[in-house]
């Protein structure tokens, strides 16, 4: 085996840790609380459980297609990559002006600060403590991950198996509270029909809680095997998340029924008090807050090999685009969006930004798995190690579901998604204004 250059990236992430930081990616506290406003938006149990397989089945469409384009392609950055190689320089530019410097700082910060209120909830400690504690996570892990991906997978997959235990004592417990009565308290009566509109609105949260699975094609560059092993990852980890889901909602159903579901404003706590009181509520903040944390640690990872990708491109400072020789870590890229996480965090700001962003980063996945038809038509004959089955209608389902999302979306909350697209747009000046900059820094 040849060694790797100096400063480059190694690859050492086996088909566990890449399965690992595909469920990491996706599950956050979302499952923990999204179920509640499915169940609010519909009108019996059956609804919300074919909401929730629908929603994974359109999002392992996306899955398979990032499958085919982390086998064609990998390298640390992702879509970045994609983009700069189907539709040039500027393209790739604002997805890493949204994503990279706002959406991932944004959501770092975001989940940390979740992480911190119910940790601080469950330590019984005062709100005063929440962004100490949400700076001091963000601190740890980037310090761990400036130890290079092996330290980083190493928490991952420890948070990733107690995330996934969290779910499993959900599940347990939803079982124990039905009493086997399952079939009544599911509601399976089919005579309630589904509106359009109200399965558009009820969808939607759906599928933004099975977001995230991109991570991993951010951090291709670091995985062995990376031909077979990307499309086994994600094919595997998704459908874990799909099953963790789907059970996580039945357990919802089972022990607080659709009414109490739907009226819930913590039905992960919920639940879990019905059968241990007090104690109950505590245990799944523990465990809300090491599955928010293991969130964090796949954000600062992959967040942070795209910055370093464009910085490698001169499309960001060149100081961020150096991988440490040593660590064979992108170190600058780290540190710079540890730092910018921790000043979203303290200025309390990153709840709007992360709004502003929503449509970016749906618009990035669609973009991104537009570029699949560019690499099947132009690329045709270099042929892909892995194929995307069901092409090209797979891609293009999930391609065309992302309208359907920003269009509900921008009915709900119209002023964000104008926001989102002003940002977009911004990038185009500031592309413009870099450019000139460093031509001018060249002379």
């Amino acid at each position: 085996m040849t060694a790797p250059a100096s400063g480059a990236y190694v690859r050492r992430l086996g088909t566990w840790d890449a399965a690992m930081i595909v469920i990491g990616g996706v599950i956050g506290a979302g499952i923990f609380r999204t179920p509640a406003t499915v169940a609010e938006r519909t009108d019996s149990g059956w609804q919300v459980l074919l909401l929730w397989v629908l929603g994974g089945l359109l999002t392992l469409a996306g899955v398979l297609s990032y499958a085919e384009l982390g086998a064609r392609r990998p390298q640390a950055g992702g879509t970045y990559v994609y983009l700069r190689e189907a539709f040039g320089q500027l393209p790739a530019f604002l997805f890493g002006w949204t994503m990279a410097l706002i959406n991932y700082p944004g959501s770092i910060a975001a989940v940390a600060t979740t992480f911190a209120d119910y940790l601080c909830k469950a330590l019984a400690l005062p709100q005063f403590w929440i962004k100490p504690v949400a700076v001091g996570a963000i601190a740890f892990l980037v310090s761990v991950n400036l130890f290079g991906i092996r330290a980083g997978a190493w928490v991952q997959n420890l948070f990733t198996v107690l995330k996934l235990s969290v779910v499993a004592l959900l599940v347990v417990v939803g079982l124990v509270l039905a009493r086997g009565h399952l079939g009544g308290v599911l509601d399976t009566n089919l005579a309630h029909p589904v509106s359009p509109g109200a399965f558009v609105s009820a969808i939607v949260p759906v599928l933004f809680a099975y977001g995230g699975f991109h991570y991993l094609n951010d951090l291709a560059g670091e995985v062995r095997d990376p031909q077979r092993t990307l499309p086994r990852a994600l094919a595997l980890g998704m459908i874990g998340v799909v099953l963790a889901y789907v059970l996580v909602n039945v357990a919802y159903l089972a022990g607080l029924g659709h009414a109490g579901l739907a009226s819930s404003q913590a039905p992960a706590a919920d639940l879990m008090s019905r059968l241990f009181g007090a104690q109950g509520a505590t245990l799944i903040a523990i465990g809300i807050a090491c599955s928010t944390f293991g969130y964090c640690n796949i954000a600062v990872a992959g967040g942070a090999r795209v910055l370093q990708t464009m910085g490698a491109d001169g499309m960001f400072f060149r100081a961020v685009g150096r991988v440490e020789p040593r660590t064979h870590a992108p170190q600058v890229a780290l540190l710079a969006l540890g730092a910018w996480a921790i000043a979203l965090t303290l200025s309390g700001s990153f709840g709007q930004l992360l709004n502003y962003t929503t449509v970016g980063e749906w618009l990035s996945h669609a973009f991104g798995i537009a570029t699949l038809f560019w690499y099947r038509r132009v690329l045709k004959d270099e042929p892909p190690p892995y194929r995307v089955p069901g092409y090209p209608w797979v891609p293009l389902l999930f391609v065309l579901t992302v309208p359907g999302v920003i269009l509900a979306t921008a009915l709900d909350n119209p002023r964000d998604v104008g926001m989102s697209l002003v940002i977009i747009a911004l990038g185009v000046p500031v592309y413009a204004g870099w450019r000139a900059w460093t031509r001018r820094a060249m002379r």
